[in-house]
């Protein structure tokens, strides 16, 4: 009697236990969907503009000072390169635009072996304290006008 007794209760315990496994949380196992394969069209480039080409001369101007007081003295930079490589024997010329008219800086430099110019600038007082003002250089090589990034300062 002892084992139908031991044999009830572990079937009984067995049933428990598989009775409460089946009491707990579920998990949903959820498989991603299949991604669309995707196909590069060859032609999609045909109509692409091409490159812009970087032009033969090149040149940008700069201030000495990009706050000088007002009436300072700055000088205005300016280099022209062709192809990467420095323009000598380059002539220059400059004008300043201040808040209430222009000013033709009549120095006409010639670019050194580097490319370089320099023009000297008197402020003057001619531009209001904290107002930008701009200069424009421009070169002239193989007769043509070569004009640059526009130098800037602002009196303090």
């Amino acid at each position: 009697m002892k084992k139908t007794s031991l044999f009830l209760m572990s079937a009984l315990l067995l049933t428990l236990l598989l009775v409460l496994s089946a009491c707990g949380p579920t998990v949903a196992v959820t498989r991603p969907k299949a991604q669309p394969t995707v196909t590069v069209n060859k032609s999609f480039q045909k109509d692409v503009p091409s490159v812009p080409k970087i032009p033969k001369y090149l040149c940008g101007a700069w201030s000495s000072a990009n706050n000088p007081g007002p009436y300072g003295v700055i000088n205005i930079y300016a280099r022209l390169t062709q192809n990467v490589k420095p323009v000598a024997g380059a002539s220059a010329q400059a004008t300043a635009h201040f808040a209430y008219g222009d000013l033709n800086l009549d120095q006409a430099p010639v670019s050194d072996s580097g490319g370089y110019v320099t023009f000297v600038l008197q402020l003057r007082g001619q531009q209001p304290r904290l107002t930008a003002a701009t200069v424009d250089v421009s070169f002239n090589v193989d007769g043509k006008t070569v004009t640059c990034t526009p130098a800037f300062f602002t009196p303090q």
